[in-house]
């Protein structure tokens, strides 16, 4: 059992950990990616509707990326572009991407009397790795997104701390003038940083739909674009501390949806296990004392003439 529970939690923690990676990659050139949610929620659906009409869930996960992207360059032309507010932006968009994936999802399938089903993908056990005892089911057994998060957290971080690409990104969100200076874009900088959340929030998104539930609700997300934007602050803005954030808020998914399959024991009502992964939200965002906030977060550029 306990194999299982660690299983699904490293599962369950694949689309926090997409999230809170382009979070990170985002918010350290000074951009906070408030509009992740309505990310999440129109890759979810653009995930479901591209791998129910075509049969593919990799032309789904294509269509996720399109419209995570889609979502990113309008959040990213307004709020650099155009210099409006970061959070009203990313709020006025989350709303939006619930409106538009209702309505576009009634608009080309109606109100069926069942759910529509999709095949979700199916976990790839990797030769002789998932045959190791104890790590081989838990890290081994996994689908492709989870696999793909394996590739992601170490190229995050070289990319990051270890090249000039991520001395640039950095450096934007402490220092834009001294970036401007040396003659790089820093409004281009940082919708390229907005852009890349747009990909990997848009992949988030498909996992619920595409590799974990096999269908699409305009409630699916539930807050956990939320949960991956607080894991980022948690993480102190590292993809290391992201990691360590994402594994713990996946396992306290994985405890919720567990208990709810035995109804608690009788102990406890299921509620109070749905809201586990929200409450320790709070609890750790109350508790944390030291944060290292790049300095120009949430600040728009404008270039002195």
């Amino acid at each position: 059992m306990m194999i299982s529970l660690l299983s699904r939690a490293l599962m369950m923690s694949t689309p926090l950990m997409l999230g809170s990676i382009a979070e990170v990659i985002a918010e350290r050139s000074g951009m906070m990616v408030t509009a992740i949610e309505g990310i999440f929620l129109v890759g979810a659906w653009g995930g479901f509707v591209g791998t129910y009409l075509t049969g593919s869930a990799w032309i789904g996960m294509l269509t996720a990326i399109l419209c995570g992207l889609t979502v990113a360059a309008i959040y990213g032309s307004i709020s650099i572009f155009m210099r409006q507010h970061q959070v009203v932006t990313g709020t006025a968009l989350n709303i939006l991407a619930a409106g538009f994936c209702a309505y576009f999802q009634r608009v080309l399938f109606g109100v069926p009397t069942s759910p529509l089903k999709i095949t979700p993908l199916q976990s790839l056990s990797i030769p002789l790795l998932s045959q190791i005892p104890v790590l081989g089911p838990i890290f081994f057994q996994q689908n492709a997104l989870t696999y793909f998060v394996y590739l992601l957290i170490p190229i995050a971080y070289i990319v990051l701390y270890k090249t000039s690409v991520g001395l640039t990104i950095r450096s934007t969100g402490e220092n834009p003038e001294a970036v401007d200076v040396a003659g790089i874009h820093v409004n281009t900088v940082r919708f390229l940083t907005v852009l890349t959340a747009g990909v990997l929030g848009g992949l988030a998104g498909a996992f619920y739909s595409v590799g974990y539930l096999g269908m699409f609700t305009t409630n699916m997300i539930g807050g956990r674009g939320w949960i991956a934007f607080a894991i980022c602050f948690l993480g102190n803005w590292n993809p290391k501390g992201a990691v360590i954030g994402t594994v713990v808020f996946g396992l306290a998914e994985a405890v919720a949806i567990y208990m709810q399959s035995i109804g608690g024991n009788g102990y406890f009502p299921n509620e109070l296990f749905i809201a586990l992964p929200y409450i320790l939200t709070i609890v750790l965002t109350v508790a944390r004392r030291n944060f290292n906030v790049p300095a120009k977060l949430g600040v728009a550029y404008c270039k002195e003439s």
